[in-house]
């Protein structure tokens, strides 16, 4: 749609074609994950913790701003996204950015930093490794294919992209939920595991019938 004489038109595109909606969304999604997260980690967070509690929640604040990215460079940059994997990645700008709002919270109510900035990760698992290394995570390589890829191909790309982000995820919050010491932790370690698991199902479900096609 244009509006405007012939020499200044100026298009109006439909909101979920915006970019900048997207940008909107995602703040917004922070903002009320911090807010979400300050009144759930302020009733439920107690002063006792441990190196898994407080690595577990700075590494895996890490690993959903991946997941995040991805999903928002499948919805402004994809074209002919796939619709089912198109609600997936609505769902996690929202979803991961409100779960980031509540570490950040129980991180503070820990007194320790909100961020893993040692550029280590996992030694609270027992195996030390680079922090961009972690479990699931996308290397820059898979990255640059994912951005260079188009149509279904990129859309197979994601679906597989988030399903090893996820059971990296998954093994992660898995530990927290036996070895850590906070119950805030374990419930929020315990929740990611149900939601991811069941997610995963669902982009292997999306995964296979692009890989038919």
């Amino acid at each position: 749609m244009t509006v405007g004489g012939e020499d200044n038109e100026i298009e109006i595109r439909p909101w979920w074609q915006n970019p900048v909606n997207f940008v909107a969304i995602a703040i917004a999604g922070l903002i009320l994950g911090a807010g979400i997260g300050y009144f759930a980690g302020d009733s439920l967070a107690t002063p006792d913790f441990n190196e898994v509690d407080e690595g577990f929640l700075q590494d895996m604040r890490y690993h959903h701003d991946q997941a995040v990215q991805m999903a928002y460079f499948y919805l402004t940059d994809v074209d002919d996204p796939h619709p089912r994997l198109s609600m997936f990645a609505e769902e996690i700008l929202l979803s991961q950015q409100m779960e980031v709002g509540r570490m950040i919270q129980m991180l503070r109510n820990f007194g320790v930093s909100e961020v893993n900035d040692t550029g280590v990760a996992m030694g609270w698992m027992g195996h030390e490794m680079p922090i961009d290394q972690m479990d699931g995570l996308a290397s820059q390589e898979q990255l640059d294919e994912f951005a260079a890829a188009t149509g279904d191909d990129a859309s197979r790309i994601f679906a597989e992209l988030m399903i090893a982000h996820h059971r990296g995820g998954v093994d992660m919050a898995q530990y927290a939920l036996e070895n850590a010491e906070n119950d805030a932790v374990r419930s929020f370690a315990q929740s990611m595991i149900r939601g991811q698991s069941a997610e995963i199902a669902e982009l292997q479900a999306v995964a296979d019938e692009l890989a038919v096609d």
